[in-house]
């Protein structure tokens, strides 16, 4: 009896496992330099993996880290998915918190360990996987898949823009499909169709030449910490309002029916406390932990510095000051236009005295799916199918800036569909990846393949 994609998946599992951890021993930390030869023994790997599925794969140079660029055989008439990927990883530090070696894949009470396990290795795989059972069994996909894994996801994809810039044409497809994040909560799959933009910011403020005796000259002197410190505490009242002139201007409400979703959803917000080890939090007036976490705007100091910072007491009046902050933007705000308001807000407040400098280091405007999109509700057949339970709807409070490049170069629905857990240590010591999910995401990915080419395509 010949066989089908799913019961190819399951003849198969364990080799899918030995692949996985054939690419997570390989350390492609894209940060140091150090690792560029492993980077490059990745990049190669993946697209050797590719071309075994059966896909037609290139590595494409950048001035950076290599591209992994495959495409499945074409299929007339068939609506087309790009899958992204990356294959780079964070440094493994601090190694001695690890319990196992992070490049040396361990299993341990049902989940993979090492470094790149769900952030983005075995995530990304499992649509490689998939595409090569659908291959295998059945000679063909039922849609054109095109493959698009990169070696700087974790240092800010600088290399990948360009080729978004100038490849579009290559790139067309109708959705762009990530694994690389989380579901709502163990064994309760969920697609992401919001995320968060962002506007960060160096704020420096230069006094005096050098630093002075706060006895001396305190009073005398204007005190950039000080100016920092009433500059800081001016962007948000005590109700959890930013007071950056017009901010609010844009920003896209939540409606009574989106609320209730999000009020619907099994969250409890003092176990969520008790999780990040606080008693009890502030926020923007009105709004629940989940609102705010997702769909509401938000400014936060990421750093602080000036003065002596050692042990005991030192009486100085620093020379400079300084702080990192971000805002986090939801749908139709401005990046741009925020820092503008913001320098001319922090301008006004500058004292005689005081220099002021303030550096925008990097921003991404926010991104909303419609969950009428018809891709997002083949995404939730393709899950309920596998998971056997309805797929939560939820927005993600953080910003993946390469998103809004592949909605703005290619005009695709982005599937943003997680197969880890919160608690797979990504970016931390002892990652993980649950292998049952590992294998749940294989077959649901099979079965998205299906439902996907069942819609009619709207561009290539």
């Amino acid at each position: 009896m010949m066989q089908s994609p799913q019961s190819y998946i399951q003849a198969n599992a364990r080799k899918f496992e030995q692949d996985v951890c054939e690419l997570l021993s390989i350390p492609s930390v894209s940060t140091d330099p150090t690792y560029r030869p492993e980077i490059d023994r990745a990049a190669r790997w993946v697209a050797s993996r590719l071309e075994s599925a059966g896909l037609r794969a290139e590595l494409i140079a950048t001035g950076g880290h290599p591209l992994v660029y495959a495409e499945s055989p074409q299929v007339q008439g068939a609506p087309c998915a790009l899958v992204y990927g990356h294959y780079d990883v964070q440094p493994a530090d601090p190694l001695e918190l690890w319990i196992s070696p992070p490049f040396e894949p361990a299993v341990r009470d049902g989940n993979l360990y090492a470094r790149g396990a769900s952030d983005d290795k075995g995530q990304f795989l499992t649509h490689v996987f998939s595409a090569e059972a659908w291959l295998a069994t059945e000679g063909r996909l039922p849609l054109n898949l095109k493959y698009l894994i990169e070696g700087e996801e974790e240092i800010g994809s600088p290399s990948l823009r360009a080729f978004l810039q100038d490849q579009s044409r290559r790139l067309a497809c109708d959705c762009v499909v990530i694994s690389d994040g989380a579901q709502f909560g163990p064994g309760q799959p969920a697609i992401t169709y919001g995320l968060r933009g962002i506007a960060y910011f160096d704020l420096l403020l230069r006094g005096p030449s050098r630093d002075l005796h706060s006895g001396t000259f305190g009073g005398a002197v204007t005190n950039p910490a000080n100016v920092l410190a009433r500059m800081l505490a001016a962007l948000v009242d005590e109700k959890g309002r930013i007071q950056v002139p017009g901010f609010y201007d844009d920003v896209q409400p939540l409606s009574p029916e989106e609320r209730q979703a999000l009020a619907s959803l099994p969250f409890d917000e003092q176990q969520y406390f008790q999780q990040i080890g606080v008693d009890g939090a502030v926020g923007e007036e009105g709004y629940t932990v989940l609102e705010r976490r997702w769909a509401r705007p938000t400014c936060d100091v990421n750093g602080l510095w000036g003065g002596y910072q050692g042990a005991g007491a030192k009486t100085v009046l620093p020379a400079e000051a300084g702080a990192k902050f971000s805002f986090r933007l939801v749908p139709h705000q401005d990046p741009a236009r925020i820092a503008t308001a913001l320098r001319d807000m922090l301008q006004a407040m500058c004292p005689p005295g005081i220099r002021m400098e303030l550096l925008t280091q990097h921003n991404s405007p926010a991104v909303l799916v419609s969950l009428e999109s018809p891709y997002v509700q083949a995404a939730a057949r393709a899950i309920e199918a596998v998971f056997g339970r309805k797929v939560v709807y939820t927005r993600e409070g953080g910003s993946i800036p390469i998103v809004v490049d592949f909605y703005q170069r290619l005009r695709a629905d982005t599937l943003l569909i997680g197969w880890g857990l919160d608690d797979d240590n990504a970016h931390s010591p002892n990652e993980k990846l649950s292998l049952a999910d590992f294998h749940r995401a294989i077959r649901t990915s099979a079965r998205l393949w299906q439902e996907l080419g069942t819609l009619k395509p709207q561009q290539h």
